[in-house]
């Protein structure tokens, strides 16, 4: 037997192995706890398991130091990982709307009637829902907007190595990087932004839980102020009390609703457009929006929006399609106008 036969047959034998292993957890979710700590810690043990993906291989690129303290980047190819929701199995649960989010919220602002529920207590990664949280601390602390940050090694992205037009030494007010991190969802703005808060970044972190649970969000926990981790981690219920404390901050309704902006970056004017495709849809009247996409996340957004009558927060989590969160949208607006009985509320399970 040569040495190509026997690395075939251990790669089929793991395969095997981490097909069984997603099958278990897809079969078995974790109970909820009462502690949110303790929900936290079984998603993050469940999702670090290693499980077969069906999903195409993707490049992924590793930093590396040289010893003049530089980062150098350097591509390699890793699988594509499954979402949490999709290990879950929350996919499986069906909903009258047939949404592609596994997790969806839609209620009344003024009223906080809960007009759609599906799985809204899942604990799940929210991704860079998480700026949303991050722009509201920095926002409340009152710090100078037009007071220069720039962009320093610090800043890369060594956990998801994401791209970025923002390059290192690359300066721009508080308000300018707040603006990209919200409306265009960049990284390198939303790591500095918490790098450069009084105290440091770990004084921010400490800020973002402690505004968490000043609000109630007792199912959220927060390590990093992008999204970049999976351990940041909420349900759709709590992000609705975000969406509806940070909608009363006129910066932060402006910024996340800013169809488009440009920073003059080195010698030379960088544009960017907003992550949210409906910002631009003259149907939509949006107060306030976020989204967000890491893999073990799936694609999410949050909106603040009038639709029939109605000031609404919506909440759709682990959207499968890269475009699927933004159908789900449309759908329960199709559902809300087209609506002339009184609003069900929608109940599915199970919920975690």
């Amino acid at each position: 037997m040569n040495v190509s036969t026997i690395r075939n047959l251990i790669g089929v034998a793991f395969m095997s192995l981490a097909c069984a292993a997603a099958a278990v957890a897809a079969n078995n979710p974790p109970a909820k706890s009462k502690h949110p700590a303790a929900r936290h810690a079984v998603a993050t043990r469940h999702a670090t398991t290693k499980v077969a993906s069906r999903s195409r291989s993707r490049k992924a690129l590793v930093v590396t130091r040289s010893r003049q303290g530089r980062k150098h980047v350097v591509a390699r190819i890793e699988p594509a990982r499954p979402s949490f929701g999709q290990v879950y199995g929350l996919h499986n649960v069906s909903d009258s709307l047939d949404l592609k989010s596994s997790v969806a919220l839609v209620l009344d602002q003024d009223t906080n009637e809960v007009l759609f529920s599906k799985n809204s207590q899942a604990v799940l990664p929210i991704a860079s829902l998480t700026k949303l949280m991050t722009a509201l601390v920095i926002t409340e602390a009152k710090l100078p907007l037009d007071e220069p940050i720039t962009i320093t090694d610090d800043d890369i992205d060594t956990e998801k190595f994401s791209r970025s037009r923002l390059k290192v030494g690359t300066t721009l007010r508080r308000e300018e990087m707040l603006h990209l991190a919200l409306m265009s969802s960049e990284n390198r703005a939303a790591h500095a932004l918490g790098r450069t808060y009084p105290g440091g970044l770990a004084v921010f972190v400490d800020a973002m839980n402690r505004k968490a649970r000043e609000l109630g969000m007792n199912d959220t926990h927060y390590v990093e102020p992008t999204g970049l981790s999976s351990q940041n981690q909420s349900s759709a219920h709590d992000l609705a009390l975000l969406v509806k404390t940070a909608h009363e901050f006129p910066l932060i309704r402006e910024l996340s609703t800013s169809p488009e902006y440009q920073v003059e970056v080195g010698n030379r004017q960088v544009e960017y457009h907003n992550t949210n495709g409906l910002i631009r849809n003259p149907s939509w009247d949006i107060g306030l929006q976020k989204t967000g996409y890491i893999s073990e996340a799936g694609r999410c957004l949050v909106m603040q929006a009038k639709l029939a009558g109605r000031h609404l927060i919506m909440v759709f989590l682990d959207s499968a399609g890269k475009y699927s969160r933004i159908g789900d949208a449309e759908r329960v607006r199709r559902w809300l106008t087209e609506s002339t009985a009184a609003l069900p509320i929608e109940r599915s399970k199970p919920k975690i």
